[in-house]
């Protein structure tokens, strides 16, 4: 009933702001970011306790859009809202420190990335300066995917879905706000709800778009934007201290529920991201300094890393992947927290003397933003597209080394890439007409192909392998980061093998290879045939 008290006096006019159309700095907020950008560092430094951490950037989300419908809002009221100045103030929130970031690590990049990555890296260049880190993403593949830590923008689809976000919002503002407040909450609410169950449905189905992708993360942003609308009403709080505590600490307990419960197997972004969005959206709107949690927010400690945590959040990643690129074996998790403590030191000097200069309109003028964003933006793509033109040599054809190095660490698909990802007879998965050793299994099996040519030339052998999918019939594993089909695909392709091996009349050996983790990990769900799922406790299996 308050709720709808509240967002009825911003439909009738009220707005918690001055008459400037500008907001009242709140510190809860910054501390807020820091508790979300801490789990996200932690979560790529690979510290299993924070399995959860890239729930961060959902919170993120929430503050974005929190933040920026607020702003709008504020400013249409007041008569003062500019799309021009919009613009302006995002490019220079967004673009320096994201620049900056970006040309320090191209050198790394070039000194340290074999030419696969470094075609990868170039490719990342191109998208983030078009805004469609994303959509590079999404057609890379699975977040969560081991090879993923080797990307050092990977983490940089956020920043896309944002900017994405700030292109179209507004525009909706704009070509909405003549008819009505109303009609802005009412589609508001109604485009939230399509998103979520668009991310509900994708997260099983489709999960890797669904993961990067604007329409499936729009919802999450709408909260933000919808909180947004409940704070304007708020001309003055009368709720009581008591819902505000209890309110502000369900809020937090959500946020900590999501970073340490769910994991890499929780389907993401679908009802379970519900969670942190509306732990979130709690904390928005009841912590204030009154209340526990809005103190703990707004500790020096706190409010200091939410300041810096922009700049924090672009540079662990990029720090992390070319430590990891440099590093014959994962580094140790004491390295890592050691780069995750460089990451802060270096978010402060960038924050300190990139970001905020640029803040400053006295210094760089709007002419000077929007040029100097399209020189550096140019100059991006321009590099990206020599780095991927040149498949990643980028000038260094001719080092010996990098060659040996690549030679080294090219992807193993056993007799050739047409072998992996789906079961064939093809010449070329075979060394002879007539084969005699089958091997079957995921890409464990791969690997041994060429070791088995290797010392036993003139070996008569078939390779059907498959990428993840174990040699088991009837079952396959469920990854929420795969989805459904993709387990359905598997059993399918088994079933193939199993019956060329039946009908086969020269095959005398079968060789399974697999390391059956994903069967019988503590975390293993298993999908059946019949469409059920389960678990096998490996204490209690017995092998026949």
């Amino acid at each position: 009933l308050q709720a709808s008290h509240e967002v009825n006096t911003w439909l009738h006019g009220g707005v918690n702001t001055n008459k400037s159309g500008t907001t009242k700095y709140r510190r809860e907020i910054d501390g807020l970011r820091a508790f979300a950008v801490i789990p996200v560092i932690l979560f790529h430094a690979g510290f299993q306790s924070f399995s959860g951490g890239f729930v961060g950037v959902d919170v993120f989300f929430v503050i974005s859009g929190y933040l920026i419908t607020t702003i709008i809002l504020a400013q249409k009221d007041a008569g003062t809202f500019s799309l021009l100045e919009f613009y302006e103030r995002r490019a220079r929130r967004i673009l320096p420190a994201l620049f900056f970031v970006m040309a320090v690590s191209i050198p790394f990049a070039w000194l340290w990335l074999l030419p696969q990555y470094m075609k990868e890296f170039s490719e990342s260049l191109v998208a983030v300066s078009t805004f469609a880190s994303n959509v590079l993403f999404w057609k890379k593949g699975n977040y969560f995917d081991t090879a993923v830590e080797l990307k050092p923008l990977i983490h940089t689809w956020s920043l896309a879905v944002e900017e994405q976000y700030y292109l179209l919002f507004p525009i909706f503002i704009i070509i909405t706000w003549r008819y009505g407040k109303r009609l802005i909450v009412g589609l508001l609410v109604l485009i939230a709800v399509l998103s979520l169950g668009a991310a509900d449905w994708g997260a099983y189905n489709h999960p890797i778009s669904t993961f990067f992708l604007l329409p499936t993360r729009g919802w999450e942003i709408a909260v933000g934007a919808l909180v947004a609308i409940y704070y304007a009403g708020r001309l003055k709080s009368n709720t009581s201290l008591y819902v505000r505590q209890s309110a502000s600490i369900l809020g937090f307990a959500l946020i900590a529920f999501s970073i340490f419960a769910f994991d890499k197997n929780t389907p993401f972004p679908s009802l379970y991201a519900l969670a942190p969005t509306a732990g979130a959206a709690l904390v928005i709107v009841f912590a204030t300094p009154q209340t526990y949690v809005g103190r703990a927010l707004g500790t020096k400690f706190a409010v200091g890393i939410g300041l810096i945590s922009y700049s924090a959040y672009l540079w662990h990643q990029p720090i992390f992947a070319f430590a990891r690129h440099r590093s014959l074996v994962e580094p140790s998790q004491f390295f890592l927290g050691g780069l995750a403590g460089a990451a802060i030191v270096f978010a402060y000097l960038s924050w300190r003397f990139v970001e905020m200069p640029f803040r400053n309109k006295d210094r760089f003028s709007r002419s000077k933003v929007f040029g100097l964003a399209a020189i550096f933006s140019t100059a991006f793509v321009g590099v990206g597209l020599i780095g991927y033109y040149t498949a990643g040599t980028f000038g260094r054809e001719n080092s010996k080394d990098l060659a040996e190095l690549e030679y080294r660490e090219r992807v193993n698909h056993g007799l050739g890439e047409t072998c992996e990802g789906s079961f064939t007879l093809s010449a070329e998965c075979r060394t002879s007409d007539s084969p005699e050793i089958l091997v079957w299994g995921d890409s464990f099996a791969m690997h041994l192909i060429q070791g088995l040519v290797e010392s036993r030339p003139g070996i008569k052998v078939i390779q059907n392998t498959v990428s993840s999918c174990g040699p088991i019939l009837d079952i396959a594993q469920k990854d929420a980061k795969l989805g459904k089909k993709w387990a359905e695909d598997c059993i399918h392709e088994n079933d193939e093998v199993y019956a060329s091996l039946k009908s086969s009349k020269t095959i005398k050996y079968v060789l399974l290879s697999s390391p059956f983790s994903q069967y019988l990990g503590d975390d293993a769900t298993i999908y059946s045939r019949d469409g059920s799922f389960f678990r096998i406790n490996a204490d209690q299996l017995i092998i026949i």
